[in-house]
C-alpha cells in the first residue's frame, strides 16, 4: 500500500497527540521558570523554545548559561544530548523517503521523541498517511512554546526560592532519559561508569564547560560502541 499525504492524516495527528499535552506542558512549565531565572526575557524565551524545540537540550543550555554566554560551548551541549535524533530520524525513513519539500523539513523540524514513538505505533498498526507525523509534530511544538511562555509568566509573578525542587528539573529529566534507554547491566553499566569517572575527573581538572561534559559522553559512547562491535563479529 503506498504512502500519502493528507489533511485527514495531519488532522488525526493532532487529535491522537492531544494526551501527550498532559506530559509536556509541566515541564515546558519547568522550562519557562528556569529561563527567567537565568535572565532570559519572555522574548528570548520563546525564540529559543521556538527554534530549539528539545526540552532536555534547552535545559542543559540554561545550565550552562552564562552572561554573556558562551555559544559555541552551548551548542555543542545541546548538539551531544540530542544527537539521538539522527537514528530517530532513520528510524522514520518509512515515512519520510516519500516525503519532498516542506512537508519533509517541517516533519524533520518538528520531530520529537513523542511524535515518534506514536508514528513508529500508527504505521505498524497499518498506517500510511504521512501527514500523522507532521500533525503530532506541530501539535506538540506549539504546546511546548505555549507552556515554556506560561512558566516565565509564572516565574516572574511568583518569587521561587533557589533551593525550590522546581530547579533539580535538569538533572532529573536526564535521568530519566537514561532509565527509558536502559536495557541491561552487561550492556550498559561498563559504559555509564566510564562517561561518568571521565566526567568528574575533566571536572576536578578545572576543565571548562562544557569540556566534562563532552568527555564523558565521548568515552561512555567510545567504550559502548567498541563493546558493541566486539559483539558483532562472527
Amino acid at each position: 500500500m503506498p504512502v500519502i499525504f493528507t489533511r485527514n492524516g495531519v488532522r488525526r495527528g493532532v487529535l491522537r497527540g492531544i494526551p501527550l499535552l498532559l506530559g509536556i506542558a509541566p515541564f515546558g512549565v519547568v522550562v519557562g521558570v528556569i529561563a527567567l531565572r537565568h535572565g532570559l526575557t519572555l522574548a528570548e524565551t520563546l525564540l529559543m523554545s521556538a527554534l530549539v524545540f528539545a526540552g532536555a537540550s534547552q535545559l542543559l543550555a540554561l545550565e550552562l548559561w552564562t552572561n554573556p554566554p558562551d555559544i559555541l560551548a552551548v551548542a555543542i551541549a545541546a548538539l551531544v544530548v540530542n544527537i539521538r535524533m539522527v537514528p530517530i530520524g532513520a528510524a522514520l525513513s518509512f515515512w519520510l523517503d516519500h516525503m519532498r519539500g516542506w512537508r519533509l523539513w517541517t516533519s524533520l523540524f518538528v520531530t520529537v521523541d513523542h511524535s515518534f514513538a506514536l508514528s513508529v505505533a500508527e504505521h505498524r498498526a497499518g498506517g500510511r498517511d504521512a501527514g500523522f507525523l507532521l500533525g503530532l509534530g506541530v501539535l506538540t511544538w506549539i504546546a511546548w512554546v505555549a507552556a515554556t511562555a506560561a512558566g516565565h509568566v509564572l516565574g516572574a509573578a511568583i518569587s521561587l526560592a533557589d533551593d525550590n525542587p522546581i530547579f533539580f528539573a535538569a538533572p532529573a529529566s536526564f535521568v530519566a532519559i537514561l532509565a527509558a534507554l536502559w536495557r541491561s547491566a552487561r550492556q550498559d553499566v561498563p559504559p555509564w561508569l566510564l562517561a561518568a569517572a571521565t566526567a568528574l575527573g575533566a571536572q576536578a581538572l578545572s576543565l571548562p564547560a562544557p569540556m566534562p561534559l563532552l568527555a564523558g559522553a565521548f568515552a561512555g559512547a567510545a567504550l559502548g560502541a567498541w563493546r558493541e562491535g566486539r559483539e558483532a563479529r562472527p
